[in-house]
């Protein structure tokens, strides 16, 4: 009698990337879709100048690749709180991890790209 083959696992082990690199299984990928959440007050000035700098950064870096949901805290109170929101603007990465939160204009793009993991540390 032959024995059957095992079943294998591929929680752990490696598989080959593009170009035949190997990466880690889990590790998240230059082409990860971005999930962004930014919490505004109602159109004030910074609040507008941090919705607009972050569609043009999400457009020129993460073309195609990103879910961006604007959230008026005037408007949904209950988000702010549940977040726990003491400063607005703030912008949150949910995914690709590690979650992140990043607070202002967002227009100190070296600093935004870095807090995406999108851009290296100075």
């Amino acid at each position: 009698m032959t024995p059957l083959p095992k079943k294998s696992s591929t929680a752990g082990k490696r598989k080959l990337g593009l170009a035949g690199k190997l990466e880690q299984t889990g590790s998240h990928s230059c082409r990860a879709k971005y999930v962004l959440r930014l919490y505004v007050s109602g159109s004030t000035l910074k609040s507008a100048l941090a919705v607009e700098n972050i569609k043009r950064i999400c457009e020129q870096h993460l073309k195609n690749r990103y879910d961006l949901e604007v959230i008026d805290i005037y408007q949904q109170p209950n988000l702010a709180r549940d977040e726990q929101i003491v400063v607005v603007p703030t912008l949150i990465k949910r995914l690709p991890p590690p979650l992140r939160r990043l607070i202002g204009d967002l227009s100190n793009l070296r600093k935004v790209l870095f807090g995406l993991d999108l851009g290296m540390r100075e």
